[in-house]
């Protein structure tokens, strides 16, 4: 459901990616509303779901997994009964960063993160290979991030 986003929505939501660790009164006065106003806007866009939580964001290099696979996933079949088997199997890893259900040559995209490329061999080995229904794995290595944009541009 697409919720209707003022200007002043989409300010907070600007300052709240760049930052959700503002404090409320200083996001009320980058927006122009009192605190008790601006307080009542936050909570509506974490209540109405546009806002789905607050993270650190690491720098997976600093903890000793910079390498990023993105390994694209082949079924035997797409019953639906297999999928969701993946995909509730898929979730229980910890080195996957995301996983999306794919149109085009293969069923899925994986994102990993591993230390290296001896690290992606045991996760492929322990988990990947392991996966229910899966037919094929398509593993390629990410030499360099050029983009990784954490935010959203709202217009």
């Amino acid at each position: 459901m697409l919720i209707d986003l003022d200007a002043t929505d989409r300010n907070l939501l600007r300052l709240l990616q760049a930052d959700a660790r503002m404090t409320n009164a200083a996001l009320a006065e980058e927006v122009h509303l009192s605190p008790s106003a601006c307080l009542r806007r936050v909570r509506r866009l974490e209540e109405s779901g546009v806002v789905t939580g607050y993270v650190a964001v690491l720098d997976r290099t600093m903890i000793g997994r910079g390498t990023s696979v993105f390994v694209e996933i082949t079924l035997s079949s797409q019953q639906e009964d297999l999928l969701d088997e993946f995909e509730t199997a898929v979730r229980d890893v910890p080195e996957v960063l995301s996983c999306h259900l794919m149109a085009g040559n293969s069923d899925y995209l994986v994102h990993v993160a591993a230390d290296d490329v001896a690290d992606y061999e045991r996760i492929h080995r322990t988990y990947l290979a392991l996966l229910p229904h899966v037919a094929q794995l398509r593993s390629s290595f990410a030499l360099r991030t050029v983009c990784d944009r954490k935010a959203h541009e709202l217009g």
